[in-house]
């Protein structure tokens, strides 16, 4: 695409402080076409993949655009380069060498060709209404140089964009916060009414439907889409093969502002349970960590812990980090967001006919409970619910269970026993059994030997599956003790959970539609 004014300082705009009653800038914010962009990547795959004896490099343009990208080529290559910028397509006249540069125009490539081949590349791109053209060559001296109406308007070592940017230790200091949350008592929840306290959950802003925002989008675009928004992961297929891709974002940042290490773990588990829940393998991440001004001892306290905790938790469910992005300086009038790692995870699903969803399918079918549950009920959502705040120390967390219990859903799964996988996260069983009813308006008939206030503990490292009946004895087989027989889906549509000291009873198409109805009314 030709090179405009939009996004100019996008990535920095990311990293700055807002204050009421101050204009922002909108010029920051990028411009797309997704058919464009899906024109220039099946473009470069075909660049790739049949004309590899041209091709010599290629990487696209994010963050501070033609600068980054071309600046990190030459220092990965031990080379310089020089650009002339009158011959970079513009869609806006009068633009500066420094606008060029800067701009986070979308649906841009930057790809090294052998010299002689312009023309069969130039060629390739014609076809799919692309434009290519030479803006510059490699040179062997380290410079990085640029030109415009004849004149240098740039000359510095390449590295100094690239290799030699400084890694800063600032101060850090553990907020105050911190270790008054240690010192408090756990939050202890009263039930007066479960049901109304579960169709409270539902209808909270990060539980209820996100149907009303998701259908305003078009998911479907080339017929990739198996599963779509509304299960734990988005599932599309690769063409040619009978392999499928899982993804999913997550995190919760209430955990991470009781605990930012361990915050940090759960983050990147519960993205894996996502992926896990759909019959992936997790494969790897890509982060955006959004937090406040790492100036701050105790916001720079925050970034560091939570990578601590994000990187343990990815060398222990091996999901490499293969990409990020930084929004610092979330700061309004002084006051930072909660620290909030959102995790990125993709997974490869061997077999398309392993493509699990959420949603129960059968009324007859055996419920089970994968992991155990505890009293975990500082930063939840009931605790919010009934306080209006969070505090206390935050659960224990134990990685390798959480990868055991991970392994025995994918090995049932991948063993064809699985009809429904869905995780619990937040709102606990209680709303995830419900989100599991959901779709195919089924019932559900449970029975625990746990307190009432235990069905919206949190948890973690727990699902909910459905099994067959005559599958049985084979999962149980498998599962061992890590799974618990709660109940069976029923053709009844009702949700009925009995606790050790009370019972939830609601009709399935009543908390479906608190839950689908929330946000839209939050909106209005």
């Amino acid at each position: 695409a030709k090179t405009g004014r939009d996004g100019i300082h996008g990535a920095t705009f990311a990293s700055e402080e807002f204050v009421e009653g101050e204009e922002q800038q909108r010029s920051a914010v990028q411009v797309g076409d997704p058919f464009m962009e899906k024109l220039l990547l099946e473009a470069c795959l075909e660049l790739i993949l049949e004309h590899s004896d041209s091709l010599i490099g290629i990487q696209d343009m994010g963050a501070a655009g033609l600068v980054s990208s071309s600046s990190e080529m030459a220092s990965k290559a031990g080379s310089g380069l020089k650009l002339y910028l009158d011959d970079v397509p513009q869609r806006e006249t009068g633009m500066t060498p420094y606008e060029m540069m800067l701009s986070e125009s979308q649906e841009r490539m930057l790809i090294c060709v052998k010299q002689g081949h312009e023309a069969e590349v130039e060629a390739l791109f014609q076809k799919y209404g692309l434009e290519a053209v030479v803006i510059g060559e490699v040179t062997d001296d380290g410079a990085y140089r640029l030109y415009h109406q004849g004149k240098e308007v740039a000359n510095l070592p390449v590295d100094a964009l690239a290799e030699d940017a400084p890694t800063y230790h600032k101060e850090k200091a553990e907020p105050a916060r911190i270790q008054a949350f240690r010192q408090q008592p756990d939050f202890e929840p009263v039930i007066d009414d479960a049901t109304a306290i579960l169709l409270q959950l539902l209808q909270q802003p990060t539980i209820a439907s996100k149907k009303s925002i998701f259908e305003t989008y078009d998911s479907q675009v080339r017929t990739n889409t198996v599963v779509g928004p509304g299960s734990d992961a988005a599932v599309l297929r690769i063409k040619g093969t009978n392999k499928a891709l899982a993804m999913t974002t997550d995190c919760n940042a209430r955990y991470l502002y009781l605990d930012p290490e361990r915050g940090g773990q759960i983050a990147v588990a519960e993205a894996a349970r996502n992926i896990v829940a759909s019959g992936g393998r997790p494969l790897a991440i890509t982060d955006c960590l959004n937090y406040g001004s790492p100036d701050k001892p105790e916001g720079f306290w925050e970034l560091w812990t939570s990578a601590e905790g994000i990187a343990k938790a990815c060398e222990i469910l091996e999901t490499p980090v293969i990409s990020g992005n930084v929004s610092l300086y979330n700061e309004t009038n002084g006051q930072a967001i909660y620290p909030t790692p959102v995790i990125g995870m993709v997974g490869l699903i061997e077999k398309v006919e392993h493509i699990t969803t959420q949603h129960f399918k059968t009324p007859g079918d055996l419920i089970y409970l994968i992991g155990e549950t505890k009293a975990d009920f500082n930063g939840s959502e009931l605790q919010k619910l009934q306080n209006g705040t969070i505090n206390g120390r935050l659960m224990a967390f134990d990685l390798l269970e959480e990868k055991q219990n991970q392994a025995i859903v994918l090995s049932a799964i991948q063993a064809g026993l699985v009809k429904s996988a869905h995780d619990c996260a937040e709102g606990g069983l209680a709303v995830a059994l419900a989100e599991s009813a959901f779709k195919k308006n089924v019932g559900i008939s449970v029975q625990l030997d746990l307190p009432q206030s235990w069905l919206f503990s949190e948890t973690q490292s727990r699902f909910v599956l459905s099994i067959a009946p005559e599958n049985q004895t084979a999962f149980e087989a498998l599962a061992g003790d890590s799974a618990c027989l709660i109940g069976k889906v029923t053709a009844e549509p009702q949700l009925k959970i009995q606790g050790s000291d009370g019972m939830i009873v609601v009709e399935t198409a009543l908390a479906r539609e608190k839950w689908e109805e929330a946000i839209p009314c939050l909106l209005k």
